[in-house]
């Protein structure tokens, strides 16, 4: 059964919905409290998320925007906001269907299945600027090519890529690689790293990783020449 999380701060209309998509044959969570909603989506396992705009402490744009830097999960807008801008905002931090209340049942429950549909088997995909990562086999799809990076290669970008522009520390990374940062071999941690970034160079990848000093490493879109 898929699992649709409903994000709308207007009980009646998060009821509504629940009990539609329930009728539907949908699992629903319904999630009422916003300060981190992002954090509680990336925690569950979901097959899509229908997503308010305005929301009390937040916004929905916000929302969007954490969850398709962070997962593959699909996005349904569906809002009050009718603005042409406010539409095209959200389809550029992501957002699959950008719907306007008040929107007939039966056009929601058609553009729920079309998403569910596209997404088909692309759980285990994690998505960035022009790549996609398979988690399964770490293929890496960039720019129309692809290539199956070696299993510490694989580990390492998905763990990167998992946390966005986030600094991962070394001992994370080792943790990764290895299971454990008890015994952290900074040597064999840098040989996995530089061999990632050639491959990324080669790809052409949007995407460097970059050190922060006595910090760890992150990455961050490419701006200049790629260093390995």
């Amino acid at each position: 059964m898929k699992r649709i999380a409903v994000v709308e701060d207007e009980p009646l209309m998060r009821e509504e919905l629940a009990d539609l998509l329930k009728r539907a044959g949908y699992e629903v969570e319904e999630i009422s409290s916003f300060d981190d909603a992002a954090g509680v989506l990336l925690q569950l396992p979901l097959d899509l998320v229908i997503l308010d705009l305005n929301l009390p402490g937040t916004n929905g744009f916000f929302i969007c925007r954490e969850l398709k830097q962070k997962s593959s999960v699909p996005v349904l807008v569906l809002t009050s906001r009718d603005q042409m801008r406010d539409e095209l905002s959200a389809l550029k931090l992501g957002a699959d269907e950008y719907l306007t209340k008040p929107c007939r049942k039966e056009r929601l429950l058609a553009r729920v299945s079309n998403v569910l549909k596209r997404y088909e088997g692309r759980r285990n995909l994690l998505e960035g600027p022009g790549f996609l990562l398979d988690r399964q086999t770490y293929t890496l799809y960039v720019n129309g090519s692809s290539a199956i990076l070696p299993k510490n290669q694989g580990k390492l970008l998905e763990t990167l890529i998992s946390h966005a522009d986030e600094i991962v520390s070394k001992e994370e990374l080792c943790v990764c690689l290895w299971g454990t940062s008890e015994f952290i071999d900074e040597n064999a941690l840098q040989v996995n790293l530089t061999r990632l970034k050639k491959t990324m160079a080669g790809l052409q990848m949007e995407l460097r990783i970059s050190p922060v000093r006595g910090l760890g490493y992150r990455l961050e879109t490419e701006v200049k020449p790629y260093e390995t």
